[in-house]
């Protein structure tokens, strides 16, 4: 299982989860639903205290990854496979353009 804080400019707004099944799951922070209720990351996911499920990347997400050369540059250099959208979204979405970032969750694995 592979998860990332998602952020819109300085605050978390939620975490996303890529589930051993292979499936996506957003959801948004009980902070972030309290202070900012109206200001959801993208129109297609308004802030809510359910979750958001898919068994595919959603669009939003899939729209931050590189393409075309840059995509290439990505997947040579950190030698991830470019169907592997979670893995590239994990590493090249730390720094976008735009408000929202991606930050991984490194968890312990014993």
């Amino acid at each position: 299982m592979r998860k990332a804080l998602i952020y819109y400019g300085d605050a978390v707004a939620g975490t996303l989860t890529e589930t051993d099944d292979g499936d996506y799951v957003f959801s948004y922070s009980d902070e972030y639903i309290k202070a900012w209720p109206n200001q959801p990351i993208t129109l297609t996911m308004p802030v809510t205290n359910k979750e958001f499920k898919d068994n595919r990347l959603f669009a939003f997400f899939e729209g931050l990854i590189p393409e075309g050369w840059l995509l290439e540059v990505a997947t040579i250099n950190w030698k991830i496979n470019p169907n592997d959208r979670m893995g590239l979204l994990l590493a090249c979405c730390k720094n976008c353009i735009g408000a929202v970032s991606v930050i991984p969750i490194l968890e312990d694995y014993e």
